[in-house]
């Protein structure tokens, strides 16, 4: 059975509710994943959005979320998670603080990619680690990955 990710407040592919975002709560989805590797040490998530500033000419990759050393025996996140399971840690966005931080593009539609990654270890304390500092850590040592995309354009902005 291969690892998935998905939530049941969106398929993969359509548009991610406003709660989710800055313009409503701007709390996390509720996650669920399957297929872990028996072998799996831990798992990591990254939710990123690649269409930043603009989908016509995106610049950067934000980073929304970032998760480690989540355990293997999860089987996903609760919507507006507020306590990581134990063992768990937040990492540094792109706001410059730990936790989720939803959808809120400037212009356009985005896509957001939550990135799940099953691990053969489990990582040292990182602390509030940013993504590129995670992907170096979990380098080499990636047994299975998923994703799940959902889009968000602000109501009312620019198609």
């Amino acid at each position: 059975m291969p690892l998935t990710i998905t939530s049941p407040a969106f398929a993969a592919g359509a548009s991610i509710p406003t709660v989710y975002t800055c313009e409503g709560k701007d709390i996390s989805p509720a996650l669920a994943w399957s297929g872990v590797p028996a072998e799996a040490k831990s798992l990591a998530l990254i939710v990123d959005d690649p269409d930043a500033p603009d989908p016509a000419k995106p610049k950067m990759v934000y980073v929304h979320w970032v998760l480690y050393n989540l355990p293997p025996t999860s089987a996903g996140l609760p919507e507006a998670v507020t306590q990581l399971p134990p063992g768990a840690r937040d990492g540094t966005n792109d706001w410059k603080r730990t936790g989720y931080g939803g959808p809120c593009p400037p212009i356009g539609r985005h896509r957001y990619f939550f990135k799940l990654y099953a691990l053969d270890c489990t990582l040292p304390d990182l602390g509030p680690a940013t993504k590129p500092e995670l992907l170096q850590a979990i380098d080499g040592h990636i047994l299975a990955q998923s994703e799940l995309m959902g889009t968000y354009q602000k109501v009312g902005k620019g198609s």
